[in-house]
Parts: C-alpha cells; sequence; structure tokens
C-alpha cells in the first residue's frame, strides 16, 4: 500500500479527504489517556469525526504490549468495525505503532490513518509501515510492515508536549542527518533545543520526514538500505530495554541518542568516521540529554539484550555504522569486547 504523507496546512480540511479517501463504513479513534486529554479535545468536534467511536488504552510505553491491542480489538469488535472500517490514530510513536498493528491484523487488516502528535512520531514512528507491540520484555518483538494509508502531521500538536518529549523526537532528526549530508547534520547539531524555533523546526521536520520516506520508499522491507534507519538502535534499544526492566523506563528517542554516542565511536573505529564530527554529536547529546546511568556489570546483559535485535542473522549483532556523514555501512559486526570498548567509551567520554 502506498503511504501519503501530508504536511498539514488545515487539520480538519486534510482529515475529512483523507477518511473520504479510505474504506468508511464505520470510523474509530485510538488514543491514549495523555493524548485523549491533551489532544483529542482539538479534534472532537470535526464534523468528519462526529459519528467516531473513541477507543482509549494506558499511555507510556509500558502499555505498548498484547493486552493493550486485545483491548482495541474487542473495542472495534463491539463497536461492529468490519475490514471496511477506518481507524484514526492520534498519539505518539506507541499509539501508532500498536494502533497499526491492531488495525493490520483486525479481520486480517482495515485502513487506518496516522495523525502523530509527538515529534518522535512524526518523524519517525507513523511513517514507513513498521507496526508492533512490546513481548517478553523485548521491543517491538511482534508485528508487521503495513502502511498506513495517510499519515497528517501536523505541528501544532509539538504545542503540547514537554521538553523532555521534543528531545526524544529530535534524536531521531539528529539521527536522520548523520546518514544524510553534512548541511542537514550541521544544521541540527546547532539548533537550539532548549529555544526551539518552531518555524524553523517545521520545514527541519519536513526534511527529515523526507529522508526516511525516500530509504523506505527503495526498500520497504528492510532488506537493505533501510537497515540506515537502525543506526544507534542496536545499542540503543538494549538501553531501552534494560531500562525497562529495572523499571526505570527512558524515552525511545533518549535510548536512541544513547546508543548513536557508543555507535558512532564504533563508527570511528571500525570505519573511519571522522573523530571531531563523533565528538561534535556527542557534546550536542550531552549536553541535550544527559547521562544514561549504568556501569560495567551491566555489559554483559546489554549484550545478550542485543543478540535479540531483529536485524541480526544467526545470533551475529549486526550494526548499521558510517565511514562519514551520509556514507552508509550497513550490515557491521563488532567483536563484543569492541562492544564493550563502546560501552566504556559511552560511560568514561574518552
Amino acid at each position: 500500500m502506498e503511504q501519503r504523507i501530508i504536511i498539514s496546512k488545515n487539520l480538519e480540511l486534510e482529515l475529512a479527504m483523507a477518511i473520504s479517501e479510505c474504506e468508511h463504513d464505520k470510523t474509530f479513534v485510538l488514543v491514549d489517556e495523555t493524548t485523549e486529554k491533551e489532544c483529542w479535545p482539538i479534534v472532537k468536534d470535526y464534523l468528519c469525526l462526529k459519528k467516531a467511536r473513541l477507543i482509549t488504552i494506558g499511555a507510556t510505553e509500558k502499555h505498548k504490549d498484547l493486552d493493550s491491542v486485545v483491548h482495541v480489538w474487542k473495542s472495534l469488535s463491539e463497536g461492529g468495525a468490519t475490514r471496511h472500517s477506518c481507524l484514526i490514530n492520534i498519539g505518539g510513536g506507541m499509539i501508532t505503532d500498536l494502533g497499526g498493528f491492531a488495525a493490520s491484523t483486525f479481520k486480517r487488516g482495515m485502513n487506518f490513518i496516522n495523525i502523530p502528535t509527538t515529534l518522535l512520531a512524526m518523524t519517525d514512528a507513523s511513517v514507513g509501515g513498521k507496526t508492533g507491540i512490546n513481548f517478553n520484555g523485548l521491543k517491538n518483538e511482534i508485528g508487521v510492515f503495513n502502511d498506513s494509508k495517510f499519515v497528517i502531521l501536523c505541528t501544532s500538536f509539538l504545542k503540547t508536549l514537554n521538553a523532555e518529549n521534543f528531545c526524544s523526537g529530535y534524536a531521531e532528526m539528529l539521527k536522520h542527518g548523520l546518514i544524510n549530508n553534512e548541511k542537514m547534520w550541521a544544521e541540527l547539531v546547532s539548533f537550539d533545543l532548549q529555544n526551539p524555533d518552531l518555524r524553523k523546526l517545521h520545514r527541519m521536520i519536513a526534511d527529515s520526514v523526507e529522508v526516511k520516506e525516500n530509504i523506505v520508499t527503495i526498500d520497504p522491507k528492510e532488506h537493505g538500505i533501510r537497515k540506515a534507519l537502525n543506526l544507534g538502535h542496536t545499542i540503543g534499544h538494549a538501553f531501552e530495554t534494560l531500562a525497562l526492566k529495572r523499571d526505570r523506563p527512558i524515552l525511545h528517542g533518549y535510548a536512541v541518542a544513547y546508543g548513536l554516542v557508543c555507535e558512532l565511536y564504533l563508527s570511528a573505529v571500525k570505519c573511519g568516521f571522522p573523530t571531531d564530527k563523533m565528538r561534535m554529536t556527542n557534546n550536542f547529546i550531552k549536553e541535550n540529554y544527559g547521562q544514561f546511568d549504568f556501569s560495567c556489570d551491566d555489559y554483559d546483559e546489554l549484550i545478550e539484550l542485543m543478540k535479540h535485535d531483529k536485524k541480526n542473522t544467526a545470533n551475529v549483532i549486526n550494526f548499521t555504522l558510517l565511514s562519514g556523514i551520509g556514507n552508509i555501512k550497513i550490515d557491521q559486526t563488532a567483536t563484543t569486547e569492541e562492544i564493550k570498548n563502546s560501552l566504556d567509551f559511552y560511560r568514561e567520554g574518552e
């Protein structure tokens, strides 16, 4: 299915158009407890949503699970949904991932529309057709590739974000700059995250989404170049899962930022990535994202978590690294010693 991405200028008109182009004998809207409070009031009186049935699940990553999907399936079934109905996901990446998975599997698939409300979801989660849930303590362990019919990006929703969630989404933009070109990267590492210029950010978001859209168009099922989008994620997902297991969850973008520090170190050591650009990027991350707290006693558990990454084959940990900004090296490996050295580098900064 071809996904249409709309940079919004009039959300009500664009949503009405999107719904009209989808099969929709009935319309459902999925939110979590946060977006029900912060975002649903903005759209609930739209004429195109007058007869929509609202489905609410718990907020945060801990609810990205099978119980929440079952709740969505039951709500769709009890509401009389058919495969000709339409589900509109309004929220962050957790909602667009879980809602997309629920819609893709209910009656073997119904149309869905993503309206991301966080910077992370706008630049990453809602674009590209990955859907899924966490399972058995592992992130995004169950899911399918399936595009939403539309993604509507409305930056007005960013006004509802706190600073931490804003920074979380920006980490994915930083990754897009690293895999794209020096001009984009330089603008990203010089942007004032503490006092963001939202007009400038609107254009930067469009540029970031274009980077991802171009890649997933070439490689929708992640057999080749789409693996570029995993920069920072092999170690980042391990950090994120470790934090969740210890009941000290961190936002996905923060985990990616911490993972970028480690994986740029590996890029410098193994692929010749310029150390000056590595340090500029790492300094930006340190200034804006702080430090993830772990010790050398955690190394073996982190490496074990990396072995469960979906990009791996034959239990070999797979990395995406860089030889330079925009020079992507997919399907890279590292020894246990090299991975531990990258973790040392993160903790010690040397």
